[in-house]
């Protein structure tokens, strides 16, 4: 009987009743395992409807009140870390112990989220004038929309609203309809820990949920994670409806290697960031700029590396690399290392070929690697979001970086070098929002901000951190002046109030 995952309003799971469903297949196999119920616009506005209702209770909630509901909830998103990333593996394919670390990492802003009441906490001037205070405080939007990708699906969406919750605001989420039902999990446990109804809701669906959550009058601040062209599409969407937007887009994130770099450790660090949750991560390297002469050793090294990568299912304990999320994907993957050659590409590993022994209905690829890649090619122009890792040519530092700053992207970069002083003029010299000193993928932990530049991030706001503290919350200044007992009536004064 294939399962079949609904939304959640309310705190309770609610039926769709669209009669539209689409279907969640797993990567490995092929087959269609899941069905997931789109929302109609009437759907969209009860849960709209439903978070309003409850924000009038929750954003007038104590601090300690939804910090100990997020205290619960981190106890048991731990004691259930495993089922989690099951459900992930399942839907998205990434091995078990990949989907883990996505849990750990959404685990980090839970943390953040427990200790929000130093987030939180206002400013005070006394005696700006004669009995005169200002105060600065910051106060909850309302309803908020979280719109997130199928890479990470639950990750991404704890890197949203465990500090949207802790701010008081409440929660609308429109996870990927690939991988649903780590999404609805997460709501069940959010209920298990006493989160009020209401206050986080899941609608499942396609671009009638998302274009209705962006137009929703009572929708007040949407959070995005997804390719550039959407990411700029939800921002002048969302910006033309009066909304406040942090929109996270694509990437082409660079790996610069100068010559006097440990090519070992470079080696190792392209593998693993190129490779990694097969290539779909924001934040893997796709190119590899190599400085100098040690291209050809740098090339070797990675393929000799790459060639021992295990690809299988994601729940068998040897797999080092899954499949891709569907065979649409992994067909348009392919198509970019099956077209290298012609525009000028040395194809050093191709993967397109690859298959695994009893799943061969999965949407397998293998691991591809482009040497001498020229800046017009199209595995080079653009996000392939999979595991084809392109290494390009350059004469010297100036060089390298000049490439990196001309792509449109500006997301994630790193450099691998001995030299402190190359390392520390790269990390003020390069056009990106994350930077990496021998460190490949260079994530910032929850207590940081994560966001790119250029093209990477529409929207004035990083993601979690300080940022998203702000983003989550509106700034409010007081003023106030309390008469003494013992005044008298200070009379009318039509001149500009004075602060001496």
């Amino acid at each position: 009987m294939t399962k079949i995952v609904n939304h959640w309003i309310g705190g309770k799971s609610a039926d769709g009743a669209s009669g539209t469903f689409g279907p969640v297949t797993d990567p490995a196999t092929g087959a269609v395992t899941t069905k997931v119920a789109f929302a109609s616009v009437d759907e969209v506005d009860a849960a709209v409807a439903t978070a309003k209702e409850a924000f009038l209770t929750w954003g007038q909630s104590s601090l300690a009140q939804r910090t100990t509901i997020l205290f619960r909830f981190r106890a048991l998103l731990d004691e259930h870390r495993d089922e989690i990333a099951e459900l992930i593996t399942a839907e998205h394919g990434k091995v078990h112990s990949d989907a883990l670390g996505e849990v750990a990492r959404g685990l980090e802003i839970v943390d953040l989220a427990c200790g929000i009441n130093v987030q939180l906490k206002g400013e005070l001037s006394t005696q700006v004038a004669s009995r005169v205070d200002v105060a600065s405080l910051r106060q909850p939007l309302g309803v908020v929309a979280g719109i997130t990708p199928f890479n990470f699906p639950a990750m991404v969406p704890m890197w949203m609203f465990p500090l949207a919750i802790a701010c008081g605001n409440t929660f609308v989420l429109k996870p990927s309809e690939k991988d649903p039902s780590a999404s609805v999990r997460l709501a069940e446990l959010l209920t298990e820990a006493g989160l009020p109804d209401g206050v986080f809701n899941v609608v499942h669906g396609d671009k009638v949920a998302v274009d209705r959550l962006l137009e929703h009058p009572d929708v007040k601040a949407v959070s995005f994670v997804g390719s550039t062209p959407i990411a700029r599409y939800i921002h002048t969407t969302a910006s033309a409806n009066g909304k406040r937007v942090q929109a996270l887009g694509g990437a082409k994130n660079h790996m610069l290697v100068l010559p006097d770099a440990d090519l070992d450790a470079a080696a190792d660090a392209a593998v693993s960031a190129a490779y990694g949750s097969a290539g779909e991560r924001c934040m893997a390297i796709s190119a590899v700029v190599a400085v100098g002469s040690i291209g050809d050793e740098l090339v070797e090294k990675i393929r000799e590396r790459a060639e021992k990568i295990k690809i299988g299912p994601g729940n068998d304990a040897t797999s080092e690399m899954g499949p891709l999320i569907t065979k649409v994907h992994r067909d348009k993957v392919a198509s970019y290392v099956e077209g290298a050659a012609a525009e000028g590409c040395e194809v050093v590993l191709d993967g397109t070929g690859y298959t695994v022994d009893g799943f061969e209905d999965g949407h397998w690829i293998g691991i591809s690697l482009l040497d001498k890649v020229p800046t017009s090619a199209k595995a080079y122009q653009d996000e392939i979001f999979g595991p084809v890792l392109c290494v390009l040519r350059a004469e010297t530092y100036e060089d390298g970086l000049a490439l990196i700053n001309a792509s449109p992207f500006g997301n994630g970069t790193a450099i691998f070098t001995r030299d402190g002083g190359a390392a520390r003029r790269f990390q003020l010299e390069v056009e990106a929002g994350m930077v990496g000193v021998n460190v490949p993928i260079p994530v910032p932990v929850g207590y940081h901000s994560f966001g790119g530049w250029k093209d990477s991030l529409f929207g004035d706001h990083h993601i979690y951190g300080n940022d998203g503290t702000h983003f989550y919350t509106r700034g409010k200044v007081v003023t106030t002046r309390w008469p003494d007992p013992a005044d008298g009536p200070a009379g009318v004064d039509l001149g500009f109030p004075r602060n001496h």
